[in-house]
């Protein structure tokens, strides 16, 4: 069992909005946001979202219920997957069950959020007290309206400030949510306790949902370090959390795009200056779990660096870090701004107009790639290009088999002055799909890929159509074909359309085959298709036999099923969905190929789009969960 601290953590970590707004189009509407609910069809919108009570509700339907409520009605989700699915998107393991103290971790994280949240307030009323903190803020060109806006505050100059935030200083909260330090006691000394953060700026670290879980503090004067962030606790982990995430929440769904920068000020200027869709990392190199929890809000994420050697640097770093995520349907970018600049100081010279036509004119991803393996080797002597193509496999192996991939190869040719087969030869495979990081349904809101006919890979209702881990390839056909004999009324529930000829024939005779029939009708409808698979059905059947010691469990199949129907439904639409997906991609490598030798027809071309897109989309739908 999934712990119930985690789940309620998870649930303080996640914003119902971003949830379901990635699958409906939200407008505010008053207090709470209203669109059109997707649980029924209706015209006029009667579906409401509320922020403050982290719950959505349909006054037409009657459905209702939290984040992982609705990811169980709409995707047809179990608890568990629902949970798991939240959890990848945040960037946290699930942990399971660990008895009674469960109990006891959910108070300690319940208590340290309240001692974080009084901090936070406590710090803020201790600004407007500290004229050397807003004099500082004055001269960084800040306003008070976004100071407040982001909750900034100042800690004081005191050994233990903190004692008139709390009721109990001595509390284990405190040192939970790495607001104090403790020095034990040693040689006769007593223990000491002191607050960590002491005459700095305050910017509270918050999650979706405006939960705060750390600070960063900015030191005033001359000092080291200059920048201090909580230390790593339960609640707060750097390598996972962005800074403005919380703030820019809003403005990140409207404009589908998010600015990745290094520094607080940064993301406050920004911000300042009418561009509040910047987010932060926090003193830590962009990670994967950053990248997946961008991705998972906007299509595009620019990613914002000084144009120093430094900057260039931590650039190549986030680079590597998105390479897995670099597919068709998401768009990568690199800004560097002039080397005397920050995004901070760069708008604040520029101005906003200036900032964002820079951002219309970022580097991308595969210009940036190119770009610094070309600078890197000398391409005008083979041995430079050789190493050219050694530098670029191991990065190229982890972009996903998509056009990206295959344009980048293009330009590799050019620029080795070798033939694209060669070089794809040299590159060799990428590493297969379950090793990719996988993004949920478009957050268009249209609702592609939800009707139980929409799609080539639509084989099952949307209630069928739950996140099961599929069979492994060489597997595939016989677990299909066991869940089919098991379950023969399935048959008619899956659509023909991308299977092979071998599995449509198959589909066909089981059709005719009654519910109730026997393993003798069954066999012998699969061996009219698969005579190898029927030996392998009669062959299970007597093992069953031997097992139980019963003829029944070669009689009527409903007696004695290996799955529930509904659990055979489930597993049995994930494996058509791989089945599928294995057709598409071997048209889809099969026009790659022709295209390489420059033998596809226009038709051709638009047929080798309309494959990616679909490559991509079952990609998506078959991935198991993390």
């Amino acid at each position: 069992m999934i712990p119930q601290a985690f789940i309620q953590d998870l649930l303080g970590r996640v914003d119902v909005v971003d949830v379901v707004g990635k699958y409906v189009k939200l407008k505010k509407a008053g207090a709470n946001l209203l669109g059109l609910c997707p649980f029924h069809g209706e015209k006029s919108p009667s579906f409401t979202v509320s922020p403050t009570k982290q719950f959505y509700h349909c006054f037409g339907c009657g459905a209702h219920g939290s984040a992982i409520g609705f990811l169980m009605e709409f995707s047809g989700l179990s608890y568990v997957d629902a949970i798991k699915d939240l959890a990848q998107a945040t960037g946290v393991q699930v942990p399971q069950e660990s008895g009674p103290q469960d109990s006891q971790a959910l108070a300690r994280n319940q208590d340290a959020a309240q001692v974080l949240e009084a901090a936070m307030k406590f710090y803020r009323s201790r600004l407007k007290d500290a004229p050397q903190a807003i004099d500082y803020l004055k001269r960084r060109g800040l306003t008070g309206a976004v100071a407040a806006r982001f909750g900034i505050g100042y800690a004081p100059d005191s050994w233990r400030g903190l004692e008139a935030a709390v009721n109990d200083y001595a509390s284990e909260s405190l040192t939970v949510a790495g607001l104090v330090i403790e020095q034990p006691a040693q040689e006769g000394n007593q223990a000491k306790r002191y607050d960590r953060f002491r005459d700095r700026i305050m910017f509270p670290i918050r999650t979706m949902r405006g939960q705060v879980i750390g600070f960063g503090g900015r030191i005033l004067e001359r000092g080291e370090p200059k920048y201090l962030n909580s230390p790593e606790t339960p609640l707060f982990t750097k390598g996972r959390e962005l800074y403005g995430l919380f703030e820019a929440r809003q403005a990140l769904r409207d404009k589908d795009c998010a600015i990745v920068v290094e520094g607080y000020m940064d993301v406050v200027m920004l911000a300042q200056h009418g561009i509040d869709y910047a987010v932060a990392t926090l003193g830590t190199a962009t990670t994967p779990d950053h990248l997946r929890k961008l991705l998972r809000l906007v299509e595009r994420v620019v990613f914002c660096f000084d144009g120093d050697k430094a900057g260039r640097k931590a650039a190549w770093r986030a680079l590597e870090a998105s390479l897995p995520f670099a597919d068709d349907a998401k768009r990568i970018d690199f800004l560097f701004l002039p080397p005397e600049h920050d995004p901070d100081t760069y708008v604040q010279e520029q101005g906003r107009a200036e900032f964002e036509a820079l951002l219309g004119r970022a580097t991308t991803l595969s210009q940036f790639l190119l770009a610094e393996l070309a600078q890197n080797n000398d391409l005008n002597n083979a041995e430079g290009r050789a190493r050219l193509i050694a530098q670029a496999r191991p990065l190229l192996h982890q972009l996903p088999p998509a056009a990206l991939r295959m344009q980048i190869e293009h330009e590799l040719a050019s620029l080795s002055q070798l033939r694209l087969e060669e070089v794809q030869k040299l590159i060799g495979d990428a590493p297969p799909p379950a090793s990719r990081p996988e993004f949920s349904e478009a957050k268009d809101g249209s609702g592609a890929g939800r009707s139980a006919n929409s799609g080539a890979a639509g084989a099952f209702s949307r209630s069928a159509m739950r996140k099961t881990r599929p069979p492994s390839q060489p597997e595939l056909l016989p677990r299909v074909i066991a869940l089919l004999a098991s379950h023969p009324g399935l048959a008619l529930e899956v659509s023909d359309e991308l299977l092979d000829p071998q599995m449509v024939s198959l589909l066909g005779q089981l059709r005719q085959v009654p519910a109730n029939a026997s393993w003798a009708a069954v066999t012998e409808a699969v061996a009219s298709v698969a005579p190898e698979m029927a030996r392998m059905l009669e062959t299970r059947a007597l093992g069953a036999m031997a097992q139980t010691g019963q003829p029944s469990a070669l009689g009527t199949l409903g007696d004695r099923p290996e799955l529930e129907e509904e659990e055979a439904r489930q597993e049995l639409s994930d494996a058509v969905r791989q089945m599928q997906l294995k057709t598409v991609e071997k048209q889809y490598n099969a026009l790659s190929a022709s295209m390489a030798q420059g033998q596809l027809s226009d038709d051709d071309k638009r047929r080798l789009l309309d494959l990616q897109g679909l490559m991509l989309a079952l990609r998506k739908r078959a991935a198991a969960p993390n």
